[in-house]
């Protein structure tokens, strides 16, 4: 939370500004993605703010991605809140 504030407080933009968050939830470690969502999930809960957690596999092989693109690709393939299913290995 405390990146998160610097960054919004450098960009001159405050929370009540954002109506979405986009998280990418792999790959990458699993103890910094399930930090992510954790964060996220808890502004949802007190700001309402909705979000998508998205990876690059839900989308299209054939369409070029850009991060400016996520926002109209997670409209597109109707993503949302698709949350991390763990699998266990023993």
């Amino acid at each position: 939370m405390i990146l998160l504030d610097n960054f919004l407080g450098a960009h001159n933009i405050e929370m009540k500004d954002i109506s979405k968050l986009y998280v990418n939830r792999g790959p990458g470690s699993f103890a910094g993605i399930r930090n992510s969502l954790s964060t996220v999930k808890a502004i949802h809960l007190v700001k309402k703010i909705d979000y998508y957690c998205y990876s690059f596999k839900d989308f299209d092989d054939s369409i070029k991605i850009e991060y400016e693109n996520i926002p109209n690709l997670c409209d597109k393939f109707n993503i949302k809140k698709n949350l991390i299913n763990p699998i266990y290995i023993s």
